[in-house]
């Protein structure tokens, strides 16, 4: 497969690297002169492109890893070069305009669950990726074919790809991404006023601080845009937070041990529901599904399953001679699974089967 990374950075550096070495992908990048150097030096790319035009010429997939702020022009652009049969992503953290603002149904909006503290693509892994949710923003106009193709491609590099709406995804990653970074700067900038006194040495802090702390000051080159571009949904869990902050507060000042031992015990009855929704394995199980063709029929299977957290471990389509009709195979993990994804599509009208 030829594929083209427009930014090799972290995410499109690791792209580059795991396509190569996992995938078996002939790789074109294209980003500054200086940052093209050095992703041929690592062997992250097989050829480096001056222009965007030139990188996605003959590509049969595009990512385009930039700060979320630059994806819609960029994406444009790709799509405006691309070949008609080339499937096109990108690897933003915030999902809900740039899919609004693209109806070409070459692009499947992308956003991996994977990333570090350090940036650049002196820092890719081939590895990153490994077990990696990986979700997918599919619209009804998404072309099925380059849907199946991008899943395939995900899959070969480790990744775990996951349908799901872009509203849901920005509202999803506000809480469990955005969120925390943005408390991680405020517990930096609230002990550095508490333990910074005259010229005192600061004393030693624990590893829940440094836990607590460790994406604090991420790149403003890409959490600015972040920040911004999802402000609603953000600012809607820090509201959440000051809700909860005030209830511990209010336990607290009651100093009531009952209630403060209640709060605790649900934190960690919390924690454990939210670690168990991660966990997945267990043998695969096919199922079949006739399908009309019609534009938007694997989205909507794929974003129904993705809503009940059931992963699509692969899937391959079958069309049949006269292209009205075609077979989608789905392969998922564990049979429980397996049983729920069966009686949801049974449930959307579609005939369905394990063979």
């Amino acid at each position: 497969m030829r594929v083209a990374v427009i930014g090799v950075g972290l995410i499109g550096g690791s792209v580059a690297l795991a396509a190569r070495a996992r995938a078996g992908a002939m790789v074109t990048g294209a980003d500054t002169p200086q940052v093209l150097a050095e992703a041929t030096a690592r062997g992250a790319i097989d050829r480096a492109a001056e222009t965007v035009e030139e990188a996605v010429g003959d590509a049969e997939a595009v990512f385009v890893a930039a700060p979320v702020g630059a994806l819609p022009e960029l994406v444009r652009a790709v799509l405006r070069a691309a070949p008609v049969d080339c499937v096109v992503s990108d690897v933003g953290s915030v999902k809900r305009a740039l899919v609004a603002g693209i109806e070409d149904p070459r692009f499947v909006g992308g956003h991996p669950l994977a990333g570090a503290e350090t940036a650049g693509v002196a820092h890719a892994r081939a590895d990153l990726f490994e077990g990696a949710t990986w979700y997918l923003t599919p619209r009804p106009a998404t072309s099925g074919v380059l849907y199946e193709r991008l899943h395939r491609l995900l899959h070969a590099l480790g990744a775990r790809p996951s349908a799901i709406d872009p509203a849901t995804h920005d509202r999803v990653l506000a809480a469990v991404s955005h969120l925390p970074h943005v408390l991680a700067n405020v517990l930096v900038a609230q002990a550095a006023a508490t333990l910074t006194v005259g010229e005192q040495p600061l004393p030693a802090t624990g590893p829940s601080f440094r836990d607590a702390t460790r994406v604090a000051g991420a790149p403003s080159a890409i959490w600015t845009d972040i920040y911004l571009h999802n402000r609603e949904a953000i600012i809607a869990e820090i509201d959440g937070v000051l809700e909860r902050l005030r209830d511990a507060r209010e336990r607290l000042l009651a100093a009531d041990a009952g209630a403060v031992s209640a709060w605790n015990d649900d934190a960690a009855s919390d924690r454990r529901r939210l670690l168990e929704r991660e966990l997945v394995g267990g043998a695969l199980f096919e199922l079949r599904i006739s399908v009309p063709n019609r534009p938007g029929v694997i989205a909507e299977l794929a974003l129904e399953l993705g809503r009940v957290a059931v992963n699509i471990a692969d899937m391959a389509l079958y069309p049949a001679s006269d292209m009205r009709e075609g077979v989608i195979a789905l392969w998922i993990a564990g049979s429980a699974e397996a049983q729920r994804a069966q009686e949801l599509i049974a449930g959307l009208g579609f005939p369905v089967a394990s063979p």
